[in-house]
C-alpha cells in the first residue's frame, strides 16, 4: 500500500514527482505530500487526492532539484493534513516518508519523548525520522549510516527514503518487507515503490533486496549497504515496462482497458511455453524443480484476494490431472495456525504484485520447514519472485486497476500450463485428452476476444440492477471460483453486498435470501454438473429469484428458465472460467460505472498489500 517517489539530479524534481504520485494512484490512498529542497527543505501535505496536493501548492514555491513524495494509506492515525507524509524531524533539517508499520515505535517514542522530542502527528513513521535525527546528532555520523543505525533498533516493514537539507544532493533509502526500485538515469536517480513512475525516464532499474540502505548522489554512483553494514554491489536489470501499458488507451477506466487486454495478456502469459502441433508444454523458470513438483505428497497453494480464487482453480487442476493432494490457505491464516510442513511439500505462492505481505510471511514461513516454493506473479523482480526458489512470471503486463482482472486469468492460464506439464511428465493424462487441451489453450485468446462481444449487453443489464443491495453468486466444479471471484468484483467496485456459493450448498442456508429482489447469477456451462446446476436454477426460479446465467453457446435449456442468459464459446471444462470469469467482470464494471463510483481506486482498498 502507499506510494514513494524520490528524485535527485539536474531537472526540477517537482513535475517528476508529481506525475509519479499520479502514477502509483493505483496503489490506494487516503492523503498526499511532498517535500523538496531549494535552499530551503520544503514540505507540503494534505488530505486528500494528489490532484487536491497540485491544487494546495499551486500558489507555493516547488523549485528545487531533489524531492521526495509520499500517498498514504492510513494505518497509524487517522487519515489528515497532519499525518500525511513526508514528516520532518525535530529539527526540520530531515524529511521521511515511510511505506509499512514500525511494530515497536511506541516503546521508542516513549523514549525519545524522555530526551525531549515532541510529535505532531499520531503516526509510526514520525517517530523513526526524530530516531535518526537523534542518532545522528548523538553518534556524530552520516545520514546513511544514522539510518543503517536506526533500522536496526526497529521491528516492522518499511520502504523509506530520508532527505536532508544539510546534504541536498542526496537521497538516502531502505527497505524490508516493502518494495524499493531505484532507476538510474545517465545523470540522476528515481527511486518508487514500483517501477510504474520510473519508465518514462530510464529502463535500467535496481531493486533494493530485503534490509538493504542505498544512498544515491548527484554524479556519483550508487552504494548499498545491509543494515549489518556489509557493502552490496547493485544489480542493475533492465525494466520491462513501456510508457504505453501505462495510459488509458482511450478507455475510460484502467479496468475497462485491462478487461479488453485479456486475449493478449492470456497469449503473452503462454507465448513461448505452449506448442499444441508438437505437443509441448514448457516452464523455463521451474524446469529445475519440475521433477520434485511431480514427486511431491502435496502442494500448498498460498494467496490473499483474487490471487487465491485462482488458486482453487489451481487446486482443481492439478488434482484432475497431475492427481497430487492440494490445499488452498488463505496466507494471512496459514502463517498463524501453525501447519503441519515437510520438506516433501510444494508451496505455490501467487501474487500480482509479488509484494503481498501476508503471502511473503507465508513463504518464509514454508521455507523455514524445508518446502520448495514455487511463485507466481506479475512483476519482475518483486519480492516474491526473489524470496522463491523458482517461478514463472505472467507476463500480463501493468495492471492499474485495483480490482485484478487480467491477473487472474493470466494466473489461471500458468497453474493450467503448471498442471499440465506436472501430469504429462506423470503419465496421470490420456495422450488424446493432453493434446485436446492443450488445441484449446491456444484457441482460449481468440475466444476470450468473442466473450468480450457481451459487453454492451451487459451494460444494458448494468442498467437493471444498479440500485440492487445483495447478489448471489453461484457455481460447481471449476466454476465454484469463479462465482467467487464474480462475487468479489461487485463488491470492491460497486459496493454491493454478493455471496459467492457452491451452487449446492445454497439450500444449506442461502436460499433463504432469495425472493423476487434478489438477483442470482449462475454460472451454468453445459460441462461437468450441468444437470445438477439446472436444478439449483429451478430451485432459485421457485421462490422468484431473478437468474443471470452464464452459458455455453447455443444452450437451450437454461434459456427457458433463466431471466437474463449471457452466452460464452464452448470449451474444455477446465478452460471454461478462463471464459466465464469475462461477462462477470464487465457485470461489475458497467454497475460500478451507472453508480457513479470510482471503479480504478475503489475505497478502502488498495492494489499492493504491503502490511498485515
Amino acid at each position: 500500500m502507499c506510494g514513494i517517489v524520490g528524485y535527485v539530479g539536474p531537472k526540477q524534481a517537482f513535475p517528476i514527482l508529481m506525475k509519479g504520485l499520479y502514477r502509483l494512484e493505483y496503489r490506494g490512498y487516503d492523503s498526499a505530500g511532498i517535500a523538496l529542497i531549494d535552499g530551503d527543505l520544503k514540505l507540503y501535505k494534505t488530505k486528500g487526492k494528489v490532484s487536491d496536493l497540485e491544487n494546495f501548492v499551486k500558489d507555493k514555491d516547488t523549485t528545487g532539484t531533489i524531492g521526495i513524495a509520499h500517498t498514504r494509506w492510513a494505518t497509524h492515525g487517522e487519515p489528515n493534513n497532519t499525518n500525511a507524509h513526508p514528516h520532518y524531524s525535530q529539527s526540520k533539517n530531515l524529511a521521511i516518508i515511510h511505506n509499512g508499520i514500525i511494530e515497536n515505535y511506541a516503546s521508542i517514542k516513549e523514549e525519545l519523548m524522555k530526551r525531549g522530542y515532541h510529535f505532531e502527528s499520531d503516526t509510526d513513521t514520525e517517530v523513526l525520522i526524530h530516531l535518526i535525527e537523534d542518532i545522528r546528532n548523538n553518534e556524530k555520523v552520516s545520514l546513511d549510516e544514522a539510518v543503517r543505525i536506526a533500522l536496526n533498533q526497529v521491528v516492522g516493514a518499511y520502504a523509506i527514503v530520508v532527505i536532508s537539507k544539510e546534504d541536498p544532493d542526496m537521497l538516502v533509502a531502505a527497505r524490508k518487507g516493502s518494495p524499493l526500485v531505484i532507476g538510474i538515469g545517465d545523470d540522476d536517480f528515481y527511486l518508487a515503490s514500483d517501477a510504474t513512475p520510473i519508465a518514462e525516464y530510464t529502463h535500467d532499474v535496481v531493486y533494493l533486496d530485503e534490509e538493504e540502505v542505498v544512498c544515491v548522489r548527484k554524479n556519483r554512483k550508487i552504494k548499498i549497504k545491509t543494515i549489518t553494514n556489509k557493502d552490496k554491489t547493485a544489480y542493475v536489470q533492465k525494466l520491462e515496462m513501456n510508457l504505453g501499458q501505462l495510459e488509458k488507451g482511450g478507455y475510460d477506466h484502467f479496468m475497462l482497458k485491462e478487461i479488453y487486454e485479456q486475449p493478449h495478456s492470456i497469449l503473452d502469459s503462454m507465448r513461448g511455453r505452449v506448442n499444441a502441433k508438437k505437443g509441448i508444454v514448457k516452464l523455463g523458470g521451474i524446469s529445475d524443480y519440475e521433477q520434485k513438483m511431480a514427486n511431491a505428497d502435496r502442494i500448498i497453494i498460498v494467496a490473499c484476494g483474487t490471487s487465491w480464487h485462482a488458486g482453487l482453480v489451481g487446486e482443481y487442476l492439478f488434482e484432475d490431472l497431475a492427481r497430487v493432494p492440494v490445499e488452498v490457505e488463505y496466507a494471512s491464516e496459514f502463517r498463524y495456525r501453525n501447519p503441519i510442513i515437510t520438506e516433501d511439500d510444494i508451496v505455490i505462492a501467487i501474487s500480482q504484485s509479488g509484494e503481498t505481505a501476508d503471502t511473503l510471511a507465508a513463504i518464509e514461513l514454508a521455507k523455514s520447514k524445508g518446502a520448495t516454493i514455487i511463485g507466481i506473479c506479475n512483476v519482475v523482480g518483486s519480492s516474491i519472485a526473489r524470496a522463491t526458489h523458482a517461478g514463472t512470471y505472467t507476463h500480463a503486463g501493468p495492471e492499474i486497476g485495483v480490482a485484478s482482472t487480467k491477473a487472474f486469468t493470466a494466473q489461471v492460464t500458468i497453474l493450467t500450463l503448471m498442471a499440465l506439464r506436472i501430469a504429462h511428465m506423470k503419465g496421470t493424462i490420456e495422450k488424446s485428452r493432453f493434446h485436446r487441451i492443450l488445441n484449446e489453450l491456444e484457441a482460449i485468446p481468440e475466444k476470450v476476444k468473442e466473450t468480450l462481444k457481451v459487453d454492451n449487453q451487459l451494460k444494458e443489464l448494468a442498467r437493471v440492477f444498479t440500485y440492487t443491495r445483495n447478489f448471489l453468486y453461484l457455481g460447481r466444479g471449476y466454476n465454484f471460483p469463479v462465482a467467487l471471484e464474480g462475487a468479489l468484483k461487485l463488491k470492491e467496485i460497486s459496493y454491493i453486498h454478493a455471496e459467492g456459493y457452491p451452487a449446492a450448498e445454497m439450500k444449506h442456508g442461502p436460499i433463504a435470501l432469495i425472493d423476487k429482489e434478489m438477483p442470482v447469477v449462475v454460472i451454468a456451462t453445459n460441462k461437468g454438473t450441468y444437470d445438477k446446476v439446472m436444478s439449483n436454477i429451478q430451485e432459485v426460479k421457485a421462490r422468484k429469484g431473478k437468474i443471470i446465467a452464464i452459458v455455453t453457446k447455443g444452450d437451450k435449456d437454461v434459456k427457458k428458465l433463466a431471466d437474463y442468459v449471457i452466452e460464452v464459446p464452448e470449451t474444455e471444462e477446465l478452460l471454461v472460467p478462463l471464459l466465464a470469469t469475462i461477462p462477470l467482470q464487465l457485470l461489475s464494471y458497467h454497475i460500478a460505472v451507472m453508480r457513479d463510483c470510482n471503479v480504478d481506486q475503489p475505497r478502502n482498498l488498495a492494489k499492493s498489500v504491503t502490511v498485515e
